[in-house]
């Protein structure tokens, strides 16, 4: 969810201050890289799971605030609407069982969470965004209550100049609404990975995590629906750029420098060019007043969340105090299981392994452009996305083919590269490889189930609350 804190209004002088403190601590940042200062742990994995909260009638329930406090769980958290919840998880090594760890402890949280929802009469649900979201939910009424979403509200409307947020988004049908708030991102919900890196080998694992994410999207898309329109097949995508659609400095603020958006190009020396990049490129959105030492880089931290790139850089600390880097990956929806979900981090995690310990470095051979049209078509077509991939020549190829005969060997042959157990790899690279071979991921699964039961959204909902119930993966649903 981010920093909370502690005002939601700020004056001129609370923007000078801060930026003077981001100044500082984006050039001791600077020095940490020169100098050899992060952590040299790597290969740890974190994961994000948001979540909405429903009624019985499957409909948003904006009451996240009484499930947090019968919860107690530090390990869950508010997201900015009262309908959405995130369950977190410890760090773990990436080798041995990691995901099937991973998995029975979201698991159990989940199962935690479900058994107190029922006590309010509610329900939690895993999806991209619910086929039966009505513009009406998205209201400020149902923010979360929390300091930070209100001040980001006022101070991206701010940054519009009084402009609405306008939603223009092209896919299957086309969708054309403007909205006066910044609501309309908490449609969107994901299930985000974090893989902790160190200096020598951050620029190779985000490279190599930009050019997964094509892949990554289409064969994880669950999000072919948003206000009755069918759109991508992951419309999160678009959803989530256009929710927040702020841009750089001044004369730059409608220009092609986005906050949420795949980036300005691949890394080149270190992730301290997106640090830089962030402090001289984005005017700051949240002016709180800290005073922890520049070491502890409040002011850089909360400024980069405010930042979306699809593969975002962070700064941790370990047990030990020691600052360390991160990669977040920002592209896969929730749902529509939790196998589905762990499934998808596997193929994400042993892509970017295979691309990132390649001896020529796929970047090399796929432009930065190119890695961004690939991310696009995938969103939009899922599956049958044509996309260029580095090593196999100029022409397109069909993402199902590529995934099947090339990509997941990569991928298992990653996951063994780090030491994951045989047993762990067949198991949830087997899922997306029956996935793919179906063509059933979670948006053509709601696309077959509308074809056949016309757009009755509240039949498509129970049959996936029903079918996620029963906690197996997609590919084996019944429509």
């Amino acid at each position: 969810m981010g920093q909370e804190i502690h005002d939601s209004r700020f004056r001129k002088q609370d923007f000078e201050h801060f930026g003077k403190r981001l100044k500082q601590e984006t050039d001791l940042l600077k020095q940490w890289f020169e100098t050899g200062r992060f952590s040299h742990s790597s290969h740890i994995a974190g994961f994000e799971l948001e979540t909405w909260l429903l009624d019985r009638e499957l409909e948003p329930l904006a009451d996240n605030e009484r499930l947090l406090e019968r919860l107690k769980d530090p390990m869950v958290t508010p997201e900015l609407a009262r309908f959405n919840i995130e369950l977190n998880t410890d760090p773990v090594a990436l080798s041995d069982a990691a995901f099937s760890r991973s998995e029975r402890q979201i698991a159990g949280t989940w199962a935690h969470c479900q058994e107190v929802a029922e006590g309010l009469d509610a329900r939690l649900l895993m999806t991209g965004i619910p086929a039966n979201l009505r513009e009406s939910s998205l209201r400020l009424e149902n923010m979360s209550a929390m300091l930070r979403y209100r001040a980001l509200n006022e101070q991206v409307l701010r940054s519009r100049k009084g402009r609405p947020l306008v939603l223009d988004i092209q896919g299957e049908e086309h969708l054309h609404l403007e909205h006066h708030d910044v609501m309309l991102e908490s449609a969107a919900t994901s299930f985000q990975l974090h893989l902790q890196v160190t200096p020598e080998n951050a620029v190779r694992y985000y490279n190599a995590s930009v050019i997964a994410s094509a892949p990554v999207v289409a064969v994880a898309a669950n999000s072919p629906y948003l206000f009755g329109k069918d759109l991508w097949a992951e419309t999160r995508i678009p959803l989530f750029e256009q929710a927040v659609d702020v841009g750089g400095f001044d004369g730059a603020a409608f220009g092609p420098i986005r906050r949420v958006s795949f980036g300005s190009g691949y890394v080149r020396q270190s992730l301290f060019e997106l640090f830089e990049e962030n402090e001289q490129h984005f005017p700051i959105l949240l002016a709180e007043h800290m005073e922890e030492a520049p070491e502890r880089m409040d002011h850089l931290r909360l400024h980069n969340g405010t930042i979306w790139r699809w593969n975002r850089p962070l700064i941790g600390f370990d047990g030990d105090g020691s600052p360390h880097l991160r990669i977040e990956h920002r592209v896969i929806p929730a749902g529509p299981s939790l196998a589905d979900g762990m499934a998808n981090a596997a193929f994400y995690y042993g892509l970017a392994e295979s691309l990132a310990s390649a001896e020529q470095a796929p970047e090399a051979e796929l432009d930065f452009i190119t890695a961004r049209d690939n991310f696009y078509a995938a969103a939009r077509y899922g599956l049958r996305a044509p996309i260029r991939w580095p090593g196999l020549g100029e022409p397109r190829r069909g993402l199902r083919e590529l995934v099947l005969e090339t990509l997941l060997p990569l991928a298992e042959s990653g996951l063994a590269r780090q030491g994951l157990d045989e047993a762990e790899r067949a198991h949830y690279l087997g899922i997306i490889e029956r996935r793919v071979e179906s063509g059933r991921n979670g948006a053509q699964w709601q696309r077959d189930f509308v074809a056949r039961h016309g757009r009755d959204w509240g039949l498509l909902m129970r049959a996936y609350y029903e079918n996620q119930a029963g906690q197996r993966p997609v590919h084996e649903w019944e429509t």
